[in-house]
């Protein structure tokens, strides 16, 4: 199980979030940012945020660091770490699954993740066999993107998702999230876009759009 830090807004959450940093991150990255939205209208919410394992990172001269799987190169696309992406999904997966046996049901659990961490997410939430909440996608993009309709559940075959990028990001470039979109737009899943003026990083907007997002999704 990846070692996790975790916030209860209130006594007994029914409702989880599970948040994925970004390369060369840990778990505490996003709780400044989670601590900004107000989902006090849904109840209590218990944020859960890994901590990726640390391994080695090619296009970073092989240094180790923090990552949810390898980046070979610049091109995010022809040369995917297939084995690492599926490790971490089952790694997440068993986080989902722990959720559940705490007493959330998978209906009130999103999964969300910025850069690799957005990867992550979708990857993770697409093929995850109960129905889930929502993901949330933040300046990244869609992993194995040629395996996704056929690796999908049924489960999760209109899930909701939120998407969002910078449109001055010289990590992700925006074509790879508009790609991403499009890909799950024409699978059928409801895709809320937003861009904004921003490198690779998020902004106050995108915080108040999402907590509207997630709001609608869990009110």
């Amino acid at each position: 199980m990846l070692e996790t830090y975790e916030i209860e807004t209130g006594p007994e959450p029914r409702t989880s979030l599970i948040v994925l940093h970004g390369l060369g991150a840990d778990g505490h990255d996003f709780v400044p940012i989670c601590g900004e939205l107000d989902l006090s209208a849904i109840g209590p919410v218990r944020y859960v945020f890994p901590h990726a394992p640390e391994r080695a990172v090619t296009i970073n001269g092989g240094y180790v660091m923090r990552a949810w799987y390898d980046i070979l190169g610049t091109d995010l696309v022809r040369r995917e770490d297939e084995a690492g992406l599926r490790e971490s999904q089952r790694q997440i997966a068993a986080l989902i699954d722990r959720e559940r046996e705490r007493g959330v049901a998978a209906g009130r659990i999103v999964v969300a993740g910025f850069s690799q961490g957005c990867a992550m997410a979708l990857m993770t939430a697409l093929r995850y066999p109960e129905r889930l909440g929502g993901a949330v996608g933040l300046s990244g993009y869609l992993p194995l993107a040629d395996t996704t309709a056929a690796e999908r559940s049924a489960a999760n075959a209109d899930l909701p998702i939120f998407m969002a990028h910078g449109s001055q990001d010289p990590v992700v470039a925006p074509m790879r999230g508009t790609a991403s979109r499009d890909t799950l737009r024409a699978l059928g899943h409801p895709v809320e876009w937003h861009e904004y003026p921003m490198p690779h990083s998020v902004c106050i907007e995108e915080i108040d759009d999402l907590n509207a997002w997630l709001l609608e999704q869990l009110g």
